[in-house]
Parts: C-alpha cells; structure tokens; sequence
C-alpha cells in the first residue's frame, strides 16, 4: 500500500501543476517576529506580517498576496477580513509586511490568515489563521517578547545508593528545578535534595566544584496529605543582584545543574518518582540539523546548539549563572548561534535593546551593539530596532573619541560625561582585548596573547573600523544618505590610517598599538576577520595567525574562526574545532564532562569560570556561516551565499532556519576528485551558489543534470541567481576523466 500511494501521488502533483496550483499554502505564519504570538502579547498598532512558502516548482516565487485580519474566527472562515482586507496586492514580499488596517485596540485578540499567487499568478488557498493578542498599544516602541516555559526532563539514569538515598542523571545539565512525588510521607521529616553539574565520583555529585560550576543542598521539609513536591531554589545573593536579569515569580528561582542526589527519601522511589523541570525561552528544536562524517564535530555542534537553548532562561542573553547580566560581546555571539539553531528573533532583538541603555565597561563591548543591530536587520529585513534606536548607535560608533585623523582612543582625554551619557554608560570604559586577564588564570599570562595595551589600540580601531562600515550600510537602509556618505568616508579614512600606523611592513603583521613592537595574535585576527588586512599581507598575516594556534578566549575563537573562513582555511578553523587539545570544544566534552559550552577552556585559564556560558558557542554559528557557507547577501535572505569550506570533511548535511524557510545544504566530496551540492532554497529566495576549484582549469559544473560555466572566484566557481527548489550542483577533475 505505502508504494501505491508514492505512485498516485506522483501524477496527483502533475495534475495540479497542469491546472496552474504551484504553490502550496503559506505555512509557519509570523506576526511581529513572532512564530507563536498567540503565546503573548504584542505591543504595535501597525504589527508585521510574515510567511513561509513551498513549491514543487523550481523558480517559483511569489507574484502577489491577500492578507485578512479579522476579530473573530467566525468571520474569517468566511473570508472576512473585518479589520483588514488587503485585497490583492501584487508583490513578492513575504515578510515584514506592516499592517494597514482600522485601528487595533489594547489588550484584544484578532485573528488572520494570507493566500498568495504564484508564478503563473494562480491564486493559491489561504493558510490556516494565526491568533495574536494586543498588549497595551500606546507609544513607546516595544520589542514583544514571549514568557519563559517549563518543559519536563525525564532521567536518563535512576540508581538506588542506600534504603533512603537516589543517584539521578537527567543527561544534560539545565537551568530550572526537579519535582519528586514520594508514595508515601513523614509530616516533618527533611529530605536532603542535592544538585550539581559536576560529578566527584560515579554516582556522587561533587559539592566542592570549583570555580562558579554549580552545586547546591537544598532541605525539603514534609508536609501533611502533601506527596508531590517542586523543590524552590532559594535565591543567590550574587546573581539576584540590582543589575541582574530577575527570573519572574511565575516562574520561580532556577539553578542549573544536570545531576540529583536524593538522601533520606520517606519512601522508596523510582525513575518516575523524579523529574527535571527545565526553564528556557519557547525553542524549536527540529529548526535546525547538522550530521557530517567527523563525530567530534558532531558533538561540538550538539554542544553549542544546546547550550544556546539551555542559556535561554532569563528571556535576554545573560554571561551565565554567576552573574546573569547581559553583556555586548556575549549576546553578539549567542545572537548570532540563535539564528542559527532556531527560527527566532526575538530574544536577540530584546537583548540587543537592552544593551542600548544598560552598557558594560569594556570599549569593544560598546562598539559591539552596531554590530548587533546590524546583525538584527540582516537575518530579519526588519528596519523598526535600527530606525528606532539609530541616533543611539551612531553614538556606539565612539567616533566622539577620534582624534583628528580618525583613529580612537579611550586613553587620551576624550571620554567625557557628555560621551558617556550618548552612550548610555556611567564609569569607566577600558579596553578589553580578550578576557580573562592574568589575574584570573593559571600562571597570570590571561587570555590576550600577551598584548601591549597603548593609547592607540590596534583591536579597538579595528572594532571601530568595523562600526563605520556597518553604520554606512545601516544609514543607506533608513534612506539617511548623508549620513551614509560620512560612515563611509570615515572608514575609508580609518582603513587607510590603519595600514599605515599598525602594520609592521618588516613583519608583516600587525601590532598591537602605536608605540610598541608586540603582535599578538588578536592584532592580527581581528583585522583579518573585519576586511581590513589588504590582499597582498594576507598569506603573511594568515601565516602568522596560524603559529599562535588557539591563544585566546573561547569569546576570541569567534574571531579567530571568522577570520579563517574569510581567509580560505577551511582545515586548519576545522582543525581548531575538532582538536582535543585543552584550548577545545572536544576537550569540554570528553574530558571536562560539561553538556554547555564552558566560559573559559579550562579552570586554569579562568580560575572562576562556569559551567553554562553561552559565548562559548561560537561553532553554533560558524559551522553554518562558515562550513557550509550559508549567510544572507542582503537583508531578510531574500538573497542568500552558499559557498561551502569543507576542507578535509568528506561529506556534511545541514538545515538552517531562516525568516524565509529553512535551508539544506549536503555534500559530499573526494579530495581533489569531485564535489557534489545538494541545496534546498526556499520560494521567494534567490542564491549564489560557489563549488570549490577541483583544478584551475575547469569552471564547468553539471547543475541538475544540465552542463554549465560559472564564473571565477578564486579559489571557487560561482553561479548567480541560483533560484528556489531542489538543485543538485556536480564538479569534477576534468584531468581524471
């Protein structure tokens, strides 16, 4: 029966496309960034509107759409639009479409639905409706946020230790509480109930960890007629301070931890007695998918992909338990692995706003909120955070600190209050480099290379560099062009200042300020990553940073893997990714024993590190950015790269969620011998797609069976306006046929 159903089912889909129905119903609907805004509240008169769309047809894209709002589902099954009825409007747009209707009111719930036309302008059947509710609709904008939720976590392993003790392994470690049903109780008595990330012994959880990795011993006291218990946490003076993110009452205390020791039980239990209650922002996790033939890196993505749920639970990106206070630098690289792991906006939008108006210290850390809000409109087109928040950003520039010539500085007189109030910020900003310093590690030599800090820092004005570019981009987005001409000729201006006062042309290399000969490793990477190093100082520069191997932070080794997919190295940024040396992901897995990405390598390089920070899962995102290729060529992934860095990786497969739909890469190679894409693109997309060179000589590529040139790119083979569906890309060694 299962075969005579493929079979029916194959010329059922020719008769629909000979009747002109291409498209399949819009699914996956989005009200103001939101996949489930039944689940909150939203906080615009004028929401936005979003879908996905699928096709059998390659090519096909949509020509024009109907969107009804209604205040009821009544009417809008029957296709009464009594708020808003759009009426055809001819346009490919699927997302971000604003509203357009009478007036919302607060705290109401409306109801809507969109069929779209195809190629062949067919219209195609409405989707199913979304629900979505209003908060209060008065001015100020407001980024709409969804509550945190519970999910319930059942053990992995169960071990009696005694008459009245319990060994738990819930298998991964997650911020929340457990709940334990007893069958039978003692009014009174106290039940000892341990939690902890880190294990002494099988079977025994360590209460002396160390650092800031997690243990607690909680009493539980019995009450009468009361079998079933969720234990509260009581509150850690140090992360419920007046600067932490606060967990809300409904929610209650967390803690993470991945085991439960249960001593002086009143009953006998077993594994259905005892449950993890886990909290974190609403996740998808089928969004996303990664499998390659290297299980190491399999793991690490298993790791970071799941720290990055598992670190969720304050509802904005916090720098782990110790402190749960938002910084610029963590939230960018959890920002980033957000996107890449689920379809969600939200959380990153809402940190990022946060930050705005609650800075940290460090001055790159201040430079790093344009790098978020430009992140925010590439991977959602949506202009509502940088139009609102713009005179803000031009401010995160620090262009206020430049001396005459352009190039900045924290050190020399300029940070003055009025800077600090453009900024948002009260203290003092120093710069960073890397972190930790000496004084937090093993042997005090920190996390910076052994960098010189100067009045004029090589990392920062790369940082600023990097603003300029992106505040150009931003300001030609709102349409404010001249702004956009000053950007632009500012960091012209800095590019050229940067060569000319940092680079050693003895060397080769950059260093790491005016006044001293020192390069490390960070003078070097950071340029590298940001676009600033020129083609002919690349191979030396590259050279370079390949003989520091990974000195850095696990914050760095965002940068540091940047850099070596904007440079081509492919093997060694798997390399760094797949060793098991103690500065590796690998070895926080195999011989550390954590299920979240660690803050630092190891104790010795961060003697008070934690157990769940999530800017240590920089592979979340480099693995889809840079392996496989994947990243948005204008905002909203309306135009997508798709150029794939395997190196020595035989074969990877890929899904990664988008605004737009979710986008499958798979190949499979033999060194020097062939290359096969397979690629998915979704409807209302369009992709450059580049094949690695098997040899200079051949640009031809059979694409769906079909022979083919490209063009040209280096060390690739580039074909444009690669359109939706399936494709199949294939290159060969011509030398070998």
């Amino acid at each position: 029966m299962k075969n005579l159903k493929i079979i029916l089912t194959l010329p059922l889909i020719f008769l629909l496309l000979q009747n002109g129905y291409s498209m399949d119903a819009p699914t996956k609907l989005m009200c103001e960034l939101l996949d489930f805004p039944d689940k909150t509240v939203i906080f615009d008169s004028k929401p936005e509107f979003g879908w996905i769309l699928t096709s059998q047809l390659q090519g096909d894209h949509q020509t024009a759409y109907q969107i009804l709002v209604a205040s009821s589902i009544t009417k809008l099954d029957q296709n009464i639009g009594d708020f808003w009825d759009s009426g055809k409007v001819k346009s490919d747009a699927s997302i971000n479409i604003e509203y357009e209707g009478k007036p919302l009111s607060s705290n109401s719930v409306y109801y809507w639905k969109v069929r779209v036309w195809d190629i062949k302008e067919k219209p195609g059947a409405y989707s199913t409706h979304q629900l979505f509710r209003t908060g209060n609709l008065e001015p100020p904008y407001r980024t709409a946020f969804y509550p945190r939720g519970k999910r319930v976590v059942e053990p992995v392993k169960f071990v009696q230790k005694g008459n009245q003790e319990y060994f738990v392994d819930f298998r991964r470690a997650a911020f929340g509480t457990v709940q334990i049903t007893f069958s039978e109780i003692k009014p009174g008595q106290i039940v000892e109930i341990h939690l902890g990330e880190k294990l002494k012994a099988e079977n025994t959880i360590d209460p002396r960890p160390g650092g800031t990795i997690r243990y607690r011993m909680i009493p539980l006291n019995l009450e009468p007629d009361k079998k079933t218990y969720i234990l509260k946490i009581p509150p850690d003076e140090r992360n419920t301070r007046e600067t932490a993110i606060k967990m809300p009452a409904e929610v209650g205390e967390v803690l993470p931890f991945r085991y439960c020791e249960i001593k002086n039980s009143p009953s006998r239990l077993d594994k259905n007695a005892v449950r993890q209650i886990a909290v974190n922002y609403p996740f998808q996790d089928d969004a996303s998918y990664f499998h390659s033939a290297d299980t190491t890196l399999n793991a690490v993505w298993d790791l970071c992909k799941y720290s990055i749920k598992a670190t969720s639970f304050c509802g904005v990106y916090v720098d782990g338990d110790r402190e749960r206070i938002p910084y610029e630098a963590d939230a960018y690289i959890n920002q980033l692995s957000h996107y890449a792991v689920d379809r969600e906006f939200t959380m990153a939008r809402l940190s990022h706003e946060y930050l705005i108006t609650h800075p940290t210290w460090p001055t790159e850390w201040i430079l790093h909120s344009v790098l978020m809000a430009w992140a925010d409109y590439l991977y959602t087109g949506n202009k509502e955070s940088i139009s609102f928040y713009y005179n803000e950003l031009k401010a995160k520039t620090l262009t206020a600190l430049a001396r005459e010539d352009g190039l900045i500085s924290t050190r020399t007189g300029l940070v003055t209050d009025s800077v600090l109030k453009s900024i948002h910020f009260r203290g003092n900003l120093r710069d960073i480099v890397d972190w930790p310093p000496g004084s937090f590690t093993e042997g005090g030599r920190g996390e910076t290379d052994g960098f010189v800090f100067t009045d004029y820092n090589t990392v920062v004005n790369a940082f600023h560099y990097r603003t300029l570019v992106l505040m150009h981009q931003i300001a030609i987005a709102l349409e404010k062009n001249t702004d956009a001409d000053f950007y632009l000729k500012c960091a012209e201006q800095v590019k050229k200042l940067f060569q000319q006062h940092f680079f050693d042309r003895n060397r080769q290399v950059y260093r790491d300020g005016i006044g001293t000969d020192h390069a490390a490793l960070h003078a070097n990477m950071f340029p590298l990553a940001f676009g600033l190093v020129p083609p002919e100082h690349e191979a030396k520069v590259v050279e370079f940073i390949k003989s520091r191997g990974m000195a850095c932070s696990v914050y760095g080794a965002q940068y540091l893997l940047e850099a070596l997919y904007a440079a081509g190295e492919a093997n060694y940024a798997l390399y760094l990714m797949t060793n098991r040396s103690d500065r590796s992901w690998p070895h926080a897995i195999y011989n550390v024993g954590t299920t979240i990405t660690l803050e630092a390598w190891d104790m010795k390089y961060k003697k008070n590190l934690d157990w769940n920070h999530a800017w240590g899962a920089a592979p979340a995102n480099i693995i889809p950015r840079g392996l496989m290729g994947v990243q948005p060529l204008e905002p909203g992934f309306g135009k997508i790269q798709i150029k794939p860095q395997p190196g020595n990786l035989s074969s990877g497969k890929m899904t990664i969620p988008t605004i737009r739909g979710a986008i499958k890469v798979e190949f499979r190679q033999e060194k020097d011998n062939f290359f096969e894409l397979k690629v998915h693109i979704p409807v209302n997309c369009a992709a450059m797609v580049y094949l690695p060179k098997i040899n200079a000589e051949n640009l031809i590529a059979q694409i769906d069976g079909k022979m083919k040139r490209g063009q040209a790119a280096g060390d690739f083979i580039c074909f444009e306006n690669v359109l939706s569906g399936e494709h199949v890309f294939v290159t060969k060694n011509i030398k070998n046929e």
